[in-house]
């Protein structure tokens, strides 16, 4: 979807771009230029409209969040994408990142537990016309072994520990960028797969909603 010169929310994202991303050491050109693509006004609730753009994260309902758009660009600029590279995001929540994530790579994969905000987020996708992006409803702590390997993962709530799964279904080279710690103080982890060894290294501060899953953290009784 194209932005239009004349539309408020264009010069939003302008803003947004140049004030909060470019100005605190975003340098990837292509990942400046998608965040000034996606209309992120379209991915929260009719209610906040340009507020979207603020540099905040917004409540998307059910305890979840859409990412200051700081972190977005900071996670997404991590991962160093390639126009061929097969993604996978787990926490699709508004879809908004993996909308950012469709403008740099071939096709993303991403998977929600949530089914109200799945099939909000899939409609969002479809209406905005991110085509190469392939949602699904599960356990992202597990992955999609069936699709991959993958040349980059992303996961948008925070584990205690890197699952697993996820480090397995990456391709050699890829690169997996996950926030881990307690649930309520958390790092940027970035994991770089060289055969069967992991590099990690540690990144921004970060503080993500968590992720529930197997291989995260254990949804606490009600």
């Amino acid at each position: 979807m194209s932005a239009v010169p004349g539309d408020i929310a264009f010069y939003r994202r302008r803003l947004m771009v140049e004030e909060q991303l470019r100005a605190r050491g975003i340098r990837d050109e292509r990942v400046l230029a998608a965040m000034q693509e996606v209309p992120r006004d379209r991915f929260v609730p009719e209610n906040i409209g340009l507020e979207a753009y603020e540099d905040r994260a917004i409540s998307i309902g059910e305890d979840q969040t859409i990412s200051q758009p700081y972190m977005v660009a900071a996670m997404t600029e991590l991962l160093e994408l390639k126009k061929s590279d097969k993604v996978l995001e787990i926490g699709t929540g508004s879809g908004y990142q993996a909308a950012v994530l469709s403008l740099l790579c071939r096709e993303v994969f991403t998977v929600e537990r949530i089914n109200s905000l799945y099939l909000r987020a899939r409609k969002a996708l479809e209406l905005c016309g991110y085509l190469n992006v392939h949602t699904r409803l599960g356990d992202g702590s597990l992955g999609l072994p069936e699709e991959a390997p993958f040349d980059a993962v992303i996961v948008t709530a925070a584990a205690p520990e890197v699952p697993r799964p996820l480090m397995e279904q990456l391709a050699e080279g890829g690169r997996l960028v996950v926030p881990v710690g307690p649930r309520y103080t958390q790092s940027l982890v970035l994991v770089i797969r060289h055969g069967d060894d992991f590099e990690r290294k540690l990144s921004t501060p970060c503080v993500f909603v968590p992720l529930l899953g197997r291989h995260g953290f254990q949804e606490t009784p009600s």
